[in-house]
């Protein structure tokens, strides 16, 4: 037997329950009219998808429905059929057929197991105490269905269904409650709903009663705060209002008058503004800014000279040069009292005292010191800040910093200038471009502020490892201090004065406690750091006076620490020296490298082997290296005559060049003369002294031209034990302007071309 259909949307016919329902679907109004005109029952059922405007077979319905009578209907206006429906059985669909343009189905009956014994009579009672509770604190549902609920004499299953109709839950639930077949299960289902309503009702109360009291204690406060204030009014003891004081700030600094206008307009602004208002919350940050800035506001400079070289001597060892041209610009600066464009940028290896120099001059100036690290950063807004449309915009860390000094004429040092990075969010190296610019930085824009602050009285000092990361333009407004690493001897006494006894201050030990002879110190910078800074050896020196601090702590014993028993205090060595053999294998040779951490030396090995006249190039090399090794093979096969090799010696034999640690990228001009040397070595079977060195850049013409780095690589070479260097002739002129000490205990050649340099070379062989 088939039964018209009436798909809903949304809405749920409980049996035994009345239910109000809009019909104005063509093909449900069909079936209310068949409806209607039989005997006035349809099958209710829902819709899954409620957007979709018809359904097309039962998989888009619920398998469940109601058989629902029509008590009252009336056609409306528009079509529509407004009905009330009575809920009288829980059915199931087994067919659903669309046929004359409606809905009919077959259908199944599917009552729910409504045995009442003990249990569910108590499970009837919890019911209506939850629900007599929910009543009372919700009124969303109406006097008669709570009656209906509340009458002892109703059946449970007929409760169940009028209060799941009922109450206030969303349609996916609703849902789940209907299909479930068993009534206790269903007084279950419901009385845990009515507990969570309960609790978010209870919740909902305890919310609503703390917000309330909240705004009548801001109410509260707000009138007693207006009484105060008309009190003092009277009595003559008027306190001076917020905008007042912001006023009276405004009118008392020493900002330029544009800048004092604008702070005014702003105020005016705020004036008008509600004070609960965010905007309010945003005027007041800004003019707080402001006002603190420091307007007008220098630190007078010592610009003493004596006292200028005491401090530095006293701060650094070492570093003549770098000092003399600070000592110099302090000089300058005292003469003519100001030195517009002077942006120094001291580059050398980490650890070598870039940072604490920059600190050594603020004390040397009396100057406030103030330091940002550019490290990693991408964000221009770093630099120049947020606009204040943006939330929790603030100015950029230049502005911070002065804020911070209280000055504005501080020492102010960006570290690791040559590690900016960019990306979409903009190029902070264009806008330290602006910084350190002295023709505009006198007008340096923020964009929080939106008003000129002159920089022009801040010393800035950038430090850098290498000025390969550092752009042309921003390099140009800088001048350049390079800081070299240490030698071993100011090593040993930058260790003795200054390192070691800051460390006894720091462990609480004294020079009674601790003794430590120069041998050993110097064994710890040969064997145990291998660098150009101090940085390593501060930590080496720091680990043996924490275990003499340990043993002292334990044994009250003291510790002398000599050449013989330092390995019992920092273990094996890192570093051995380097075995100076009696001669190298033939193919060997010893080049210099310049490194961001100071001098090394390269290993370049060449094997020869029979071939077709090929050049093997490994140990990632980079292309400049690799244009050095044909360069060196052209000169070689161009002048045979002078290594005895025949005309065609290349033809048959195939060269390998390798330079060892291939995991390290390597590249640059200066080890032409070195791998020359290599080849020449492999092609005459003749091998290298282990005790020389050599570095320049080489052309297929025979010249040996200039390179850089070489105070770096004399460093590296004495470490190694290498005792003669061959050097560009053309370089001469830069070792006359090193210190003695550098070149001190080792041979320098100077050759000028490779003619000379192959006569010296072969003459050691």
């Amino acid at each position: 037997m088939k039964i018209p259909v009436i798909i809903t949307r949304e809405l749920l016919v409980f049996p035994h329950t009345v239910t109000p329902i809009l019909i104005a679907r063509p093909f449900s109004l069909r079936a209310a009219r068949e409806a209607l005109s039989l005997d006035r029952k349809a099958l209710f059922i829902p819709q899954k998808d409620s957007a979709k405007e018809r359904p097309e077979d039962k998989n888009d319905v619920y398998g469940i429905g109601t058989i629902g009578r029509f008590i009252q209907y009336v056609n409306a206006p528009d079509g529509s059929i407004r009905a009330i429906i009575e809920g009288l059985e829980r059915v199931s669909l087994k067919e659903l057929y669309y046929e004359d343009e409606l809905f009919r189905a077959e259908y199944q009956h599917s009552p729910v197991e409504a045995k009442v014994d003990e249990e569910v009579q108590q499970l009837s009672r919890m019911l209506r105490e939850y629900y007599s509770n929910y009543s009372k604190q919700v009124h969303s549902i109406p006097d008669e269905v709570t009656l209906t609920i509340l009458d002892q004499s109703n059946d449970p299953y007929v409760i169940a269904n009028v209060l799941a109709a009922h109450l206030p839950i969303n349609f996916e639930e609703k849902i789940e409650i209907y299909k479930i077949d068993n009534l206790k299960e269903l007084l279950k289902k419901l009385i845990s709903i009515l507990i969570r309503e309960l609790e978010f009702h209870r919740l909902k109360l305890e919310i609503e009663e703390r917000v309330t009291q909240e705004i009548r204690k801001n109410q509260k406060q707000y009138f007693l705060q207006q009484q105060m204030k008309e009190i003092q009014k009277e009595l003559g003891l008027e306190e001076e209002s917020e905008f007042e004081a912001l006023e009276k700030q405004i009118k008392e600094s020493l900002m330029p008058e544009d800048v004092k206008k604008k702070a005014l307009h702003e105020l005016s602004k705020l004036r008008r503004t509600p004070s609960i208002s965010p905007e309010a919350t945003v005027i007041r940050n800004y003019l707080d800014w402001l006002i603190n800035l420091p307007w007008g506001k220098c630190s007078k400079d010592n610009l003493d000279i004596k006292h200028a070289r005491k401090v530095l001597d006293e701060d650094h060892f070492g570093l003549e040069e770098q000092k003399e041209r600070i000592l110099e610009y302090l000089a300058v600066l005292k003469l003519k009292g100001q030195i517009r464009g002077q942006v120094i940028c001291f580059v050398g290896p980490p650890g070598v005292g870039k940072t604490s120099l920059a600190r050594s001059i603020a004390r040397a100036l009396g100057r406030k010191f103030v330091r940002i690290s550019l490290g990693g950063m991408r964000d221009e807004a770093e630099i120049r800040g947020h606009r204040r449309t943006y939330v929790g915009a603030m100015p950029g860390r230049i502005i911070q910093q002065i804020r911070r000094a209280g000055t504005q004429n501080p020492v102010f040092l960006l570290d690791e200038i040559d590690k900016v990075g960019t990306d979409w969010r903009g190029d902070p190296q264009a806008a330290l471009m602006e910084v350190l610019d002295p023709e505009i930085n006198k007008y340096f824009q923020d964009n929080y502020l939106e008003v000129d602050f002159d920089l022009s009285k801040v010393l800035f000092i950038t430090t850098a490892n290498s000025l390969y990361g550092i752009p042309r333009p921003l390099l140009d407004r800088m001048e350049v201090i390079p800081i070299k690493g240490y030698l071993d001897f100011e090593k040993l006494h930058i260790a003795r004065d200054y390192l070691l006894p800051k460390k006894l201050k720091e462990s609480g030990l004294n020079a009674k406690i601790f003794r430590i002879e120069n041998k050993a110190i110097l064994r710890i910078i040969r064997e145990y750091t291998r660098e150009a800074g101090l940085r390593e050896l501060e930590r080496q020196i720091a680990r043996i006076v924490r275990k003499v601090a340990k043993k002292y702590a334990e044994k009250g014993k003291g510790a002398f620490i000599t050449e013989k028993n330092l390995e019992k205090y920092l273990g094996l060595p890192r570093h051995r020296p380097r075995d100076m053999r009696k001669s190298l294998p033939p193919g060997v040779a010893i080049g210099l490298a310049w490194t961001e951490f100071g001098g090394d030396i390269l290993n370049i090995e060449v094997q020869r082997m029979s071939g077709r006249g090929n050049l093997e190039l490994t140990g990632q090399l980079g292309d400049v290296m690799k244009e050095s090794a044909k360069a060196a093979l052209t000169y070689i096969r161009s002048n045979y005559k002078k290594f005895n090799l025949p005309k065609d010696f290349y033809r048959n034999i195939d060269l390998h060049l390798h330079v060892p640690e291939g995991a390290i990228p390597k590249d640059g001009p200066s080890a032409g003369i070195a791998i020359l040397a290599a080849m020449i070595s492999s092609l005459t079977g003749k091998s290298l002294p282990p005790d020389i060195a050599m570095t320049g850049e080489i052309t297929i013409t025979g010249q040996v031209l200039a390179v850089g780095g070489l105070e770096e690589k004399i460093l590296a070479a004495k470490r190694y034990g290498i005792r003669k260097i061959f050097l560009p002739k053309e370089n001469e002129i830069d070792i006359k302007e090193m210190k003695k000490e550098i070149t001190r205990n080792i041979e320098l050649v100077y050759v000028a071309d490779l003619n000379s340099f192959v006569s010296h070379l072969l003459s050691l062989t």
